[in-house]
């Protein structure tokens, strides 16, 4: 074979100009375009959600708040790695820094950032546990961690419980008090033997409720109308709660006047007990029945009913997919039309099947359902009923709006499971027109684990340490074989 001839390299040829101008070219029109490219993605770019969880997906009510708040928003994560919630939390909160260019996130390891830590301790005046700090204008909201995980009780005994995370829930409600003049007062009233707010008991207390009450920036009080002269101005939200016995006279009229004045009320009333307040109800058009709601396909051990909210109002609208359950509860009925004009707006908020029926005689041996005597379902055991301005005129009225449930035991410490939390903190937040807070209902926390023995793990060490190193060396071997066989 003759011998190659030796390479010159005097001068350049023009072609080989026009080569390397070509190439210089051709980059920089590159870089132009990606810088291009990069730009406009910047202006008008969409995100999209590919991963399994839901924890990072904002609801419309948030991205709403989000885009309503001008002033910058600082948040103050002071969590561990190690917390159950640390990943979902971290997740959550860069969505809703990418959502808003006013919100500035700073995470501190109390572990790793002790300076740092007892800085903010001293600056926030926190109490030294794990917490994010939101901060709007000098005012701040802090969530503490404890409250981002909840353990929701089973519907079945043999369900095993459910792990929820509160996130945007409590991010949320923490953006939208700070952006609030006030926080809304809730009072309980007391005196005739009612749930009470303070009670740790687990089949009677309210304590847990009246925690996830002020996880949403309430204040919770106690109100004794006995001792009162009228219900305070400052009530936001008047509850009773399970009454187990009659209000007297000038206690109704109390909650007449407040109702007449554009009071909320939520009333929670048990079955087979006389409250005093039925013919007040049925000024609002409610009539409340001296009787047991059962319904045979909707329960387990015939105590219980399972009820799935209506879809047409705001309260169980984001609830479909949820039951809660009530434990005996008593109906709810509309009134008879009597053709007012301003006749209050009724509307069911949950009810039992066309299988169940409301009994009139539950401490009959055999229960079932007698023609002529008992209802018919679907019959409602919770109501929302609003009264506003007459309808075609146009006049800037705060409506009174009430919420009447059949049971009291569903918000009982020991009876939040399924829905029942949800159920009661939509009805406060549509009482008190927070119509922002009501669809962010918990994610549930799903338990995603890998496990392997140890022969799969030695087989994926050595696919991956050992398998994929020589994959890439065995190619790049084999290309430069194939170079040096090239004439």
């Amino acid at each position: 074979m003759a011998p190659r001839p030796p390479r010159t390299t005097a001068g350049f040829h023009p072609w080989r100009i026009a080569l390397w101008t070509n190439l210089v070219a051709g980059i920089l029109l590159a870089v132009a375009l990606v810088a291009m490219v990069n730009y406009l993605s910047g202006r008008h770019y969409a995100r999209f959600h590919w991963q399994r969880s839901l924890f990072a997906q904002l609801s419309k009510r948030s991205l709403r708040l989000l885009e309503s708040v001008s002033s910058g928003i600082r948040v103050v994560v002071l969590l561990r790695p190690t917390h159950a919630a640390y990943a979902s939390t971290t997740e959550l909160l860069r969505e809703y820094a990418a959502r808003t260019p006013n919100l500035t996130l700073e995470f501190v390891d109390p572990d790793r950032d002790m300076a740092r830590t007892e800085q903010l301790v001293r600056q926030y005046r926190l109490d030294g546990g794990e917490c994010l700090v939101f901060e709007i204008g000098g005012r701040r909201q802090t969530v503490p961690a404890d409250a981002l995980v909840e353990t929701v009780a089973p519907l079945a005994e043999t369900d095993a419980p459910r792990r929820t995370f509160r996130g945007e829930q409590l991010f949320t409600s923490a953006i939208y008090a700070l952006t609030q003049a006030a926080r809304p007062a809730v009072f309980f009233t007391q005196g005739h033997g009612e749930r009470s707010p303070v009670d740790f008991d687990r089949r009677t207390g309210y304590s847990r409720i009246a925690t996830r009450l002020r996880d949403e920036n309430l204040d919770v009080e106690l109100l004794h109308l006995g001792e009162a002269q009228a219900v305070p101005n400052r009530c936001a939200l008047l509850v009773v709660a399970g009454p187990a016995r009659e209000f007297a006279p000038f206690e109704i009229a109390m909650v007449r006047d407040y109702l007449d004045r554009k009071g909320r009320l939520l009333l929670l009333l048990d079955a087979r007990v006389k409250t005093g307040l039925e013919p007040l109800l049925q000024e609002w058009g409610a009539l409340v029945g001296d009787d047991v709601v059962l319904d045979d396909s909707r329960t387990l051990s015939g105590r219980e009913l399972y009820v799935t909210g209506s879809p047409n109002h705001p309260i169980t609208a984001p609830l479909q997919d949820l039951d809660a359950v009530l434990f005996l509860p008593r109906s709810i009925r509309p009134r008879p039309a009597d053709g007012s004009a301003d006749k209050p707006a009724f509307a069911a908020l949950a009810a039992c099947s066309a299988k169940g029926w409301a009994e009139f005689d539950p401490d009959d041996a055999t229960v079932d359902f007698d023609r002529g005597v008992d209802i018919a379902g679907p019959v409602p055991v919770a109501v929302a009923i609003e009264r506003g301005p007459v309808p075609g005129v146009r006049v800037q009225i705060r409506p009174t709006r009430l919420v009447v449930i059949g049971d009291s035991d569903f918000a009982a410490n020991g009876g939040l499971m399924g829905a029942n939390a949800d159920l009661f903190l939509n009805s406060a937040n549509w009482l008190l027109e927070r119509e922002a807070l009501i669809d962010l209902t918990p994610t549930t926390l799903a338990d995603m684990r890998l496990v392997m023995n140890a022969r799969q793990l030695r087989a994926l060490f050595a696919s991956v340490v050992l398998g994929l190193p020589g994959l890439a060396a065995a190619l790049g071997l084999g290309v430069a074989l194939l170079r040096r066989k090239r004439p």
